[in-house]
């Protein structure tokens, strides 16, 4: 069976699993403490990053965009980018907001910094400046979320793709934290809902780190 190695809190491991439940594709997670840079997993990923999924035939891929793309080529039902090739970019556009801009603006600012931090024993503070911002980041890109499903009806166009899977991953590590500010962005809060509520989400909505547990409101369906 195909392995991924992956850290429940990190949001590219998420965006894995979403998408390997969406394809129903069989898997064993292995939770991997990238942080303390074990041998074995550096032989696999010099990177030293989650996730990594190793094939049934040894086959070693890194990178969740690289690792999303060769899922989507071999295993394309369900088909999570559009047939036209504007669509597509549209995708890969929002993939990489979401990836980049959203993780960078708020999930590193209040995941790394309250979680991450304190999960790799490092001996530095939570950085309030960092948290702060990450605060006041997360309105616009909340915003903009609803701002996209106003005109559409899912982020990138008419189907569920890739895009909402990115953008769901980073934004439910950030829920579980309970650092998501759903009052006054009903828009955003709706298209959440509809992704939450889908059969792939469900192992995600199970996750229980110890010592962090998640809020009430994390696994309920009617948030």
């Amino acid at each position: 069976m195909r392995t991924l190695y992956h850290h429940p809190l990190c949001p590219y491991s998420r965006k894995l699993r979403i998408l390997l439940a969406e394809k129903k594709l069989d898997f064993e997670a292995s939770v991997e403490r990238f942080w303390e840079a074990r041998p074995e997993f550096l032989a696999m990923n010099p990177a030293g990053e989650v996730p990594v999924l190793v094939e049934e035939r040894g086959t070693v891929l890194a990178d969740s965009c690289a690792i999303a793309e060769y899922l989507e080529e071999l295993y394309r039902d369900p088909p999570l980018f559009p047939q036209d090739p504007a669509g597509r970019a549209e995708v890969r556009r929002l993939v990489g907001w979401f990836d980049g801009k959203f993780h960078r603006e708020v999930t590193a600012c209040l995941v790394g910094e309250k979680v991450f931090k304190r999960l790799s024993g490092g001996q530095a503070e939570p950085d309030s400046r960092m948290i702060r911002s990450g605060y006041a980041a997360i309105h616009a890109h909340l915003d903009y979320i609803g701002w996209l499903t106003e005109r559409r009806t899912w982020l990138a166009g008419s189907g569920y793709t890739l895009a909402d899977i990115a953008a769901a991953a980073q934004i439910s590590c950030v829920d579980y934290i309970g650092d998501v500010p759903w009052e006054g962005h009903p828009a955003a809060k709706d298209w959440y809902a509809r992704v939450k509520s889908r059969p792939s989400f469900r192992t995600l909505l199970a996750d229980h780190l110890p010592g962090v547990p998640p809020p009430r409101h994390y696994a309920d369906l009617d948030f």
